[in-house]
């Protein structure tokens, strides 16, 4: 069974997420608007979902299809990211449920959203999965593949490319991050130099509940926390 998470624990959590967050932003020079804290719902019951939603989160991020399905009807108004890998033939469940895909790791699944949103009539924002690492295990365009990428993707009819997106290779030591995250920047930076058409380069997604501050540090500006907010992925008692 699982343990229930209290509304007072859900409060001391945010607590502690927004001094920590305040902090990286002072050491970054910028203000508490300048980042989107997204909250990540995974096996986040819609009762907790909402209640966070009621204490000012305003972005929520699912990873799962099947998750985003379950939820739909049952949490408050806000906005939606799907976050996590997407399979071409799940398009179709997302389109018209999420505000933006984070997670577009290959010009297949491009083509694909850009497909569905032009039969659906709609624009889509998404960002460009980068593979920071390298790493086998993980989707994602390389960092030298990049700017082709969105080069590619923005040419695409009814799609926006909003920026990138990254996960970093999990380290023992969090401090570890800190160097893809900089590479990141310097590669958000580099692209939005370049003013490509239909890209306006205007979300960094990078750092989970373990860096994101480091991550902040570094110049993202959105920031994907799951286990810093829920616990254990628990629902309001």
């Amino acid at each position: 069974m699982m343990e229930k998470l209290s509304a007072e624990e859900f409060d001391k959590n945010l607590y502690d997420v927004t001094e920590k967050l305040d902090i990286a932003l002072k050491i970054s020079g910028r203000n508490r608007e300048d980042v989107i804290l997204l909250a990540a719902t995974k096996t986040v019951d819609p009762e907790t979902v909402n209640y966070a939603l009621s204490k000012g989160i305003k972005y929520i991020g699912e990873n799962k299809v099947n998750e985003l399905l379950s939820k739909d009807d049952m949490i408050n108004d806000c906005h939606r990211h799907f976050i996590g890998h997407l399979q071409t033939n799940k398009v179709k469940d997302v389109i018209n449920r999420a505000q933006m895909i984070e997670s577009v790791d290959s010009i297949k699944l491009a083509k694909e959203i850009s497909r569905l949103a032009v039969k659906n009539d709609k624009t889509m924002e998404i960002l460009i999965e980068i593979n920071i690492g390298g790493e086998e295990s993980k989707w994602g365009f390389t960092p030298e593949k990049a700017e082709d990428a969105v080069r590619e993707i923005a040419a695409l009819p009814n799609l926006r490319v909003k920026g990138l997106m990254a996960i970093p290779p999990v380290s023992e030591n969090r401090e570890d991050s800190r160097k893809y995250f900089r590479k990141m920047n310097k590669l958000f930076i580099d692209i939005s130099s370049k003013k490509i058409d239909n890209s306006s380069m205007d979300i960094l997604s990078m750092g989970m509940s373990g860096d994101f501050d480091i991550a902040v540090e570094e110049g993202a500006n959105l920031i994907r926390l799951g286990t810093a907010l829920f616990g254990g992925r628990v629902y309001i008692n």
